[in-house]
């Protein structure tokens, strides 16, 4: 009978060695001082170490720093009431040096006098769902900052538009020799940047479809960089190509993909130095080996001469969140692969630790020609016609209607989408009915332009309306023609913008 229970015994604790050995959850136990007794294969695999080397090793050595008292109290807790603990929440240090997040159950191991020799539990690693659980925070919080910079974009711009709307129509009254037209133009200038950061911190938190236009590459890649080591040791060494191809896109938004490589240059090149920046045509073929469509593309190349990327970081810089920067968001780079990939092309990196990084950005070229672009010391085109100009902001309203009639125009002004489908309705019959009509997107409380527009086409299919908004990042600006629109003008404009817009709408019909 003794040898018989004897060989019970010894099976049953060969099916349960067997068992922990097999599963998946990190079994451990250990005695009253903390030392590992026994460990199965899935804890060791887990932390890196042979099961050997933590054999014999106590747990709180393995305990991230700062924890070991609360863990310690856990055990201790356990000892003195008998009752099991579980799902209390550890981070311990793998062999590599990485840290895992675990959560342990505790119970009392008893000898056959019922006295307490030890403790045993379960570990589960729940380091990649609380990863995902922070992404999931992250981009929650991505989200909120995204609504909150949408909303005072849209605020922000239409004061803008107000101050680059009355500068522009200042400088319509003043001679260019004039004192006053250059302190103007500086204004103007400045007015503008602002602008422009307005709509970087909109595609930072949001992104949003490119607002694209045929653009001259060589200005907009100078004009990019050179704003980006404004205050630096750093400058840049241009190379472009005289017959560079034209490309269809967002300045603003291929201004932040520059922008943010040549910052990253210029934070590799602590002691300073030049960077690179070329630019020429190629074409991509099936056989050229890259991950891009066959077609003619605008290669911009951007070599730096600092530190490089280390071969194991390499493959993580587009990931957003992933930085190595102590100060640093992770976002950069993401949001321009972001980009990159809303206009068909892509970023490519090449980088040799010690020896620096070069950056390949490929833009589809346009088979459309670059018309001249009339700079900021043209005067605004002057037009004839009747217009429209819907808008929920008096100022806006006040404004657009002076620098239209100085043009050449006759407006009326309408303060949501209602009233001016009421309007357009009344005079579309009559002998002077409106030739465009200008329609802002957005109107808290009110009819918008995307309501309106809708309206307006059933009664005049040939209706010629432009959309105005601050929301640049709206899918209606980037794709207006889809919505009904013939025309579109982000605010903040001037007075140029303002007769571009409407010349190019109407002048067929004026010509």
């Amino acid at each position: 009978d003794r040898k018989r229970a004897e060989e019970a015994l010894r099976q049953s604790e060969e099916k349960y060695r067997t068992i922990i050995e097999n599963i998946e959850d990190l079994y451990y136990e250990v005695d009253l001082d903390g030392t590992f007794t026994f460990v199965n294969d899935a804890i060791a695999r887990t932390l890196g170490y042979a099961k050997e080397e933590l054999i014999g090793k106590n747990y709180l050595s393995r305990s991230k720093p700062g924890e070991a008292s609360r863990t310690f109290a856990v055990f201790n807790k356990v000892f003195r009431t008998g009752e099991s603990v579980r799902a209390h929440e550890i981070t311990v240090e793998a062999k590599d040096g990485s840290q895992r997040h675990m959560e342990v159950s505790v119970s009392v191991i008893r000898d056959t006098a019922g006295k307490v020799t030890g403790f045993r539990g379960i570990c589960r690693d729940v380091t990649d769902r609380k990863r995902a659980a922070e992404e999931l925070l992250k981009f929650a919080k991505l989200e909120s900052i995204g609504v909150l910079a949408g909303g005072i974009a849209h605020d922000f711009n239409n004061i803008l538009t107000a101050i680059l709307g009355n500068i522009s129509l200042a400088r319509l009254y003043v001679k260019p020799d004039d004192k006053a037209y250059q302190r103007l133009k500086e204004a103007e200038r400045a007015g503008v940047r602002a602008r422009d950061l307005i709509q970087q911190l909109l595609t930072f938190s949001k992104g949003g479809s490119p607002i694209k236009r045929i653009a001259s590459i060589p200005n907009l890649v100078r004009e990019s960089c050179e704003f980006a080591l404004r205050g630096s040791n750093v400058r840049c060494e241009f190379e472009i190509a005289d017959d560079i191809w034209a490309a269809e896109v967002d300045e603003v938004q291929i201004g932040q993909v520059l922008g943010n490589i040549i910052i990253n240059a210029d934070q590799a090149m602590s002691q300073g130095g030049s960077i690179d920046v070329r630019a020429r045509n190629v074409e991509v073929t099936a056989q050229s080996g890259q991950p891009l469509p066959p077609g003619k593309y605008i290669q911009i190349s951007i070599t730096d001469h600092g530190v490089g990327i280390p071969a194991e970081v390499l493959p993580n810089i587009f990931d957003p969140y992933f930085t190595t920067k102590s100060e640093g968001s992770g976002l950069g780079l993401a949001t321009a692969y972001s980009i990159m990939k809303g206009h068909g092309g892509r970023i490519i990196v090449e980088s040799e630790e010690g020896k620096g990084s070069t950056f390949h950005i490929y833009l589809p070229a346009s088979v459309k020609t670059l018309k001249p672009r009339r700079d900021s010391e043209s005067r605004a085109m002057s037009g004839s016609g009747r217009i429209l100009v819907m808008d929920d902001e008096q100022p806006i309203r006040d404004l657009a209607e002076e620098i239209l009639e100085m043009l050449g125009y006759d407006v009326v002004t309408a303060s949501d989408g209602s009233q001016a489908v009421e309007l357009y309705r009344l005079e579309k019959d009559s002998d002077r009915p409106f030739d465009a009509i200008i329609l802002d997107l957005t109107v808290p409380g009110g009819m918008g332009g995307r309501e309106a527009i809708e309206q307006l086409r059933r009664m005049d299919p040939d209706i010629k309306a432009i959309v105005s908004s601050g929301y640049s990042s709206d899918p209606i600006m980037a794709d207006y023609q889809r919505y009904g629109f013939s025309g579109v003008i982000p605010k903040p404009y001037g007075a140029q913008q303002l007769s571009e817009v409407l010349n190019s709408v109407i002048s067929p019909k004026n010509s």
